[in-house]
């Protein structure tokens, strides 16, 4: 009976996502954050090790950039590790990273989309960090999407990098402390963040079934549209990805009004 189910939901599936396209509102976010969460959970499930998850989740990130490219999506911020990550055991965590920087190695070998590196980069091992760095060059005057890879990422790491660069800034220029207080605003700090000079993300993914946001761009999401999903990240879909679409252009955005 499943595989019966299993092999009908294949057949459907495809004139269901049709449909959905063309039946998309106008109303597409411009910015798509996606928390990536459940890979662990997704090995225990299938009884593979941990490794297998992550592999596993990192071969289903370059279908979902080609959802958000069918779409128009201009920028998707993919959260692939978090600092809170970093204090993970090193037989787990040296391989993660590992599968970590092939992933992103494999989206810049595409030269379909922009590659920047959001993060702590000084926390990651070097060899690393400079794996990140190589893919945003090789991918610098690529005219694509982009896409905003966190990797060492922590929200209040990110605004506490902020107000440091903030401060330095300021020194530099000769100004005060008491001079900086008096003319500081929201605006001054989001010109430091990670992500300065690109929107703030419209729609917020997290999978797993997970409803919370645990520290993901902690200052960019305050007027965020957020879409939980059942799924682990390895089993996402196209159809949940246009569900999450759908339903953030159904939405009614007042921003506080």
């Amino acid at each position: 009976m499943v595989d019966w189910k299993r092999g009908a939901r294949r057949l459907l599936y495809p004139a269901y996502e049709a449909r959905m396209l063309r039946r998309m509102p106008g109303d597409i976010p411009k910015h798509v954050g996606v928390m990536l969460d459940g890979n662990r959970r997704w090995a225990k499930a299938v009884g593979r090790d941990t490794a297998h998850g992550h592999r596993a989740g990192a071969a289903n990130i370059e279908p979902l950039l080609g959802w958000c490219d069918e779409v128009g999506i201009e920028v998707v911020t993919l959260w692939l590790l978090s600092t809170d990550n970093l204090n993970r055991p090193e037989g787990e965590l040296a391989p993660l990273l590992d599968i970590i920087g092939e992933a992103v190695a494999s989206l810049a070998d595409q030269q379909r989309w922009r590659i920047h590196p959001v993060g702590a980069l000084d926390l990651l091992p070097a060899s690393v960090a400079e794996q990140l760095k190589a893919a945003e060059e090789a991918t610098r005057d690529v005219d694509g999407m982009l896409v905003n890879v966190a990797v060492g990422y922590g929200g209040r790491r990110e605004i506490a990098d902020a107000v440091r660069s903030l401060l330095n800034e300021s020194a530099a220029k000769g100004m005060s402390l008491e001079d900086l207080a008096t003319v500081i605003d929201v605006e001054h700090i989001a010109e430091h963040l990670y992500t300065k000079g690109q929107p703030d993300p419209d729609l917020v993914i997290r999978t797993s079934g997970e409803q919370r946001l645990g520290g993901f761009l902690l200052w960019q999401s305050a007027k965020s549209e957020f879409y939980f999903c059942e799924a682990y990240w390895p089993d996402f879909r196209r159809v949940d990805f246009l569900r999450a679409i759908r339903t953030y252009a159904e939405r009614e955005r007042r921003f506080g009004s």
